[in-house]
């Protein structure tokens, strides 16, 4: 069956670096457009970043992310990869990846930011 799972999130200081991994099974995951939001307690969910199938030539970021976030993938390895960099107070939440075409989702990893 369909299958996502997230992992590497952690909690790190202002400036630190984490990455994070989003294993996919149970469809073509070479041709699917694989997607990153984050959620922390008391916001909205926010779109942190997207990739496309067929290589991930298509890539997109919040605004709030763009020059510190650099999502990636590995069809070999089934896996989508979202490096953050810079992390700050802001970035903190649940982050979760979905295959939007067919609606799934991962349980999610927490990442905290704190001095």
């Amino acid at each position: 069956q369909v299958q996502l799972a997230e992992s590497g999130g952690g909690q790190v200081q202002p400036g630190e670096s984490l990455r994070l991994s989003c294993v996919g099974s149970g469809f073509t995951f070479s041709a699917a457009t694989i997607e990153w939001y984050r959620q922390a307690p008391g916001k909205n969910r926010q779109l942190v970043a997207s990739i496309s199938g067929r290589g991930g030539s298509l890539k997109d970021y919040a605004n709030s992310v763009k020059g510190r976030f650099t999502i990636s993938r590995d069809d070999d390895k089934r896996t989508v990869y979202l490096q953050m960099d810079n992390l700050q107070v802001e970035d903190m939440g649940i982050y979760k990846c979905t295959f939007p075409l067919i609606g799934y989702w991962g349980q999610g990893t927490q990442v905290t930011v704190s001095s």
